[in-house]
């Protein structure tokens, strides 16, 4: 037993609080396990008759089938443990954990286990809250009282510490004790924060002192190493191997400096990707990063636009520290924007009531029209101007305008004859989806592969026009060896690509699980005065299957938002504005219910706020316009 182990055992979720005594006999009876990263902990099928207490670091446990196809079980962090209640059986279980980067575990034997419990009651009642408060989480998505969580605020740049003291203060508005290591000279004082030079005499502090340090902090809620980038490379390795999260802070004309960086540290290599954040400081014109490839070297960036910029740019463009906290306290909002041709249209007002509402997204999927109007909306573009804009932009021209369906027409034209990229750029220029203010994956189908491609990263017209891409108006769009064509064919309201990026709570918005009995001129009780298109058949076509897949895609959400836009036909696009007025005021009544159930996950983030139903009234639903 190392002299460090104490100390972490001291501030471990099932220890805290226990008397010395208790602690020393444990450490006694345990041994300890160093894991570098990769290495396998448990292997599937093997038995467990063992407690696991992971005192730093990161496990990862992936429940394997019969035929050998794994799946995430869960992550298993600083704090927690493993084999608590499947230790008693001493039997196989079909769980694999590895260790996501370099792990120490305590370990006891199960029966000693059992025998320390009974000696110590203090032990005994610690563990059994402390587990129902892991179950409290996984049945009912709330959190109970945590290890202290260790984040490192790394800084390019002296000018970032305004945003970090920002974040800072955010999280002391919500509640938490925070106590700090940093530098007294750039730290300023806070009568509520307890603060440690994280520098003596010229050296970093020993790890070991650092953790006796923290056993003395135990109440804190958050402890903090405060840091300037440049120090040397040795010490800053040594706070990011104590720290549980590690953001870095840079303005974004330092990009390269920083994935250089990175690299240097081998954050890859000593599996630290998934711990480190990056959160870009931008500066004036649009709310984009830069197009630096972090995707070995970070788990996930935040693009801060201080301030925000103006029209065309909306508020999803201020809330980029708001997600850092979220992502800080554990809370990933994940909305999934459905196909349904021109009725996509009301994602935008979705979009738009969920901002009024307060609901910071933190994520969007979309497939086809969702995938449109969803990374538009990633983009940081206001929800009213891209209506507005859509409904410009696809707006037939005099020819077709006299034509018989000529709106049917013009959107063959504009398929055929490659207007959409043109169109697009106009707002998007070359962005690529991981530079946009928000995190967005488009989806589409590969005729090659015969499954659909869930883009996260790439040219974000190229996204948009993979899942839009009708078949039959349009070829397969040709790229990396795959036949991309509309996504709605396979997965129209992709919750699950949502679920599967970690997102705890997810919104679904369908345009199509309403479905009028009309089809053209047919009805049931009419004969047709003409036949329908090739253009309406397809889209008719695509509604149909859109809507029997509408009942499998919304399983994964947490609340399903479903304007009825039956009223308006599926080239309607010249109608953008009036659609997401709909999708606006059918958000704004569910608006409510979602405050309720983030309030259950994290009350001190969500406040329920006196006079929320009234607040959240909706407007009239306006009516279709004629002709419509």
């Amino acid at each position: 037993m190392t002299d460090d182990i104490l100390p972490l055992l001291a501030v471990h979720e099932y220890f805290r609080g226990l008397p010395a005594d208790a602690l020393e006999e444990v450490a006694r009876d345990a041994r300890v396990a160093h894991h570098p990263a990769g290495t396998v902990v448990h292997e599937a099928d093997a038995v467990l008759d063992t407690i696991g207490f992971v005192l730093r670091g990161r496990l990862k446990a992936v429940r394997v089938d019969a035929r050998g196809v794994e799946t995430l079980f869960r992550v298993i962090d600083r704090g927690e443990q493993y084999g608590m209640m499947v230790g008693a059986l001493a039997e196989p279980v079909p769980i694999r954990v590895v260790a996501l980067e370099p792990t120490t575990v305590l370990v006891l034997d199960y029966e000693r286990a059992m025998d320390l419990t009974a000696r110590f009651p203090d032990l005994r009642r610690l563990w059994l809250k402390t587990f129902a408060g892991s179950l409290r989480k996984h049945f009912f998505g709330t959190a109970g009282r945590r290890a202290p969580m260790l984040l490192a605020l790394v800084h390019e740049s002296p000018a970032t510490r305004v945003a970090a003291g920002r974040l800072v203060d955010r999280l002391r508005g919500l509640g938490e004790k925070l106590a700090v290591f940093g530098d007294p000279a750039a730290w300023r004082p806070l009568p509520d924060v307890r603060f440690r030079p994280l520098l003596e005499n010229g050296d970093l502090l020993d790890p070991t002192e650092v953790r006796r340090q923290a056993t003395e902090w135990q109440d804190a809620t958050r402890i903090v190493f405060d840091v300037p980038a440049d120090i040397d490379p040795a010490r800053l390795g040594q706070v990011m191997e104590l720290a549980d999260r590690v953001v870095f802070f840079a303005p974004a004309t330092s990009a390269d400096a920083l994935v250089h960086r990175l690299r240097a540290l081998d954050v890859t290599g000593r599996g630290w990707r998934d711990k480190v954040r990056v959160a870009w400081l931008l500066g004036g014109g649009p709310p984009v990063g830069p197009a630096a490839d972090l995707s070995d070297l970070a788990a996930r960036d935040f693009k801060i636009a201080d301030p925000p910029p103006g029209r065309p740019y909306g508020p999803a463009t201020a809330n980029g520290l708001e997600r850092l906290v979220h992502d800080l306290r554990n809370v990933r909002i994940g909305v999934a924007l459905g196909g349904g041709a021109a009725r996509g249209m009301t994602h935008l007002g979705v979009l738009k009531a969920l901002e009024r509402g307060g609901v910071v997204v933190d994520m969007i999927a979309g497939t086809s029209a969702g995938a449109m109007t969803g990374i538009l909306y990633a983009a940081g573009l206001d929800c009213d101007y891209s209506a507005a804009r859509f409904a410009a932009d696809l707006r037939p021209s005099w020819v077709f305008r006299n034509l018989p369906r000529g709106d049917h027409w013009y959107l063959l034209y504009k398929y055929r004859r490659g207007h959409f990229d043109p169109m697009l750029r106009t707002y998007l220029r070359d962005w690529r989806l991981e530079q946009l203010a928000v995190p967005c994956r488009s989806v589409t189908v590969d005729l090659v592969g015969g499954n659909s491609v869930v883009r996260d990263h790439g040219d974000a017209v190229h996204a948009i026009l993979e899942s839009i891409n009708l078949p039959v108006l349009s070829v397969p769009i040709v790229r990396g060896g795959q036949a991309l064509i509309d996504g709605g064919l396979v997965n129209n309201i992709p919750a699950d690509v949502l679920v599967r990026e970690g997102c705890n709570f997810v919104i679904a918005v369908s345009v199509t699980a309403q479905m009028e009995k009309a089809f053209g001129d047919i009805t049931p009780d009419r004969p047709p005065r003409r036949g329908p298109s090739v253009v309406q058949t397809i889209l008719r076509s695509l509604l149909v299957q859109n809507h029997s897949l509408n009942a499998f895609g919304v399983q994964p959400a947490d609340v399903v938002i479903a304007p009825d836009v039956t009223g308006f036909d599926l080239t309607a696009f010249t109608h953008a504005r009036e659609m997401a007025a709909v999708g606006e005021a059918a958000a704004a009544e569910l608006v409510p219910r979602i405050c309720r159930l983030l309030n259950r996950m994290d009350p001190q983030l969500f406040p329920l706020l006196p006079g929320l139903e009234s607040l959240c009234i909706a407007s009239p639903v306006p009516s279709p316009p004629a002709g419509a």
